[in-house]
Formats: C-alpha cells, sequence, structure tokens
C-alpha cells in the first residue's frame, strides 16, 4: 500500500514537471528579446512553448484522417520538429522589429518567403547549416502587434518547399 502511494505520487510529480512547459509566460521565450532594448521598450509579451509530446500526436491524428498527399507530408514534416516556442507582441514599436531582423540577418537567417496582404506581412526565415535546417522563425507583422513563431528540427529545404506549397494550395 505504501509503495503504491510512493509510486502515484511520483508519476504526479513527474506529470507537474512535463507539463510546466505548457505555462503562458508575459516574458518573452525568444533570446533576442530578453535583452535590454526589448525590456526597455512598451511592448508587452506572452510567451508559450508548445509541449510537442502532448502536441504532436493530436496534429498526427487530425492529419490521419485527410488521405490526400499534402497530409502525408505534413505528417513527415512535424515528425521533424524538436521544439516550438510562441510569442506574441503588443504595442511592439517599429525600432524593435527592425533592429530584430538585422539581429536575423547577423546570425545567417535566410528568407525563404515573404507575403504582404491587408497590411500583414508575414516571413518565414531559416537558419541553415550545411544542407541542413536547423531553425525556422515565422513572423506575422501586423502593424504594432507581432506573433513570433520558433521552430527547431531538422530540416531539408525540400521539406520546407513541400509545406509553403501545401499552404499555398
Amino acid at each position: 500500500m505504501k509503495s503504491n502511494f510512493i509510486l502515484k505520487t511520483a508519476f504526479f510529480t513527474l506529470l507537474i514537471f512535463a507539463l510546466q512547459s505548457c505555462i503562458v509566460s508575459s516574458r518573452p521565450n525568444i533570446d533576442y528579446f530578453n535583452g535590454a532594448e526589448a525590456k526597455n521598450s512598451e511592448a508587452q509579451f506572452t510567451s508559450v512553448n508548445v509541449p510537442l509530446f502532448l502536441a504532436k500526436p493530436m496534429i498526427r491524428k487530425a492529419l490521419k484522417d485527410d488521405k490526400d498527399e499534402d497530409s502525408k507530408q505534413l505528417r513527415n514534416l512535424i515528425g521533424k520538429i524538436s521544439r516550438v516556442k510562441i510569442m506574441t507582441v503588443e504595442n511592439g514599436d517599429t525600432k524593435l522589429v527592425s533592429n530584430y531582423a538585422k539581429y536575423l540577418t547577423d546570425n545567417n537567417y535566410e528568407d525563404w518567403m515573404s507575403i504582404k496582404h491587408n497590411g500583414e506581412n508575414v516571413n518565414i526565415k531559416a537558419q541553415q547549416s550545411g544542407d541542413m535546417i536547423k531553425k525556422l522563425l515565422l513572423t506575422v507583422n501586423s502593424g504594432k502587434e507581432l506573433v513570433y513563431i520558433d521552430i527547431r528540427g531538422k530540416f531539408t529545404p525540400q521539406d520546407i518547399t513541400d509545406l509553403i506549397n501545401a499552404t499555398n494550395k
């Protein structure tokens, strides 16, 4: 009986630590925005670290019902993702955005795609090492409101091209 209690306690303790990443924070979770410039701005940050051990099975199940070729490619791409961070910025100023763009250029991020629609800009940037892309950054800029999605994994350029083509359909 006592060992059963200890096992349950250990399980729930482990579960609590595993689900910690589900907590939404008002601090930036992207390294650049932890600097003094971001702290001195009037911007308000909301950050989420997506727990992939929970998200991947749900996404795969949703895509499994769809039998077309694009869903198969997306399921394969989901398997290559190792980490996802999402951050929103409210009341961000243009100086903060332009300095962040410079930071990305200085850190070898390359533009993959840019879309402008109704005053909103969507950018996909990638940091490549040889033939492997290890970091993707999706940015949605709508005036003073911004959304950053930082995706880590091991992708090929063809994976990113397939993703772009699937979203265009």
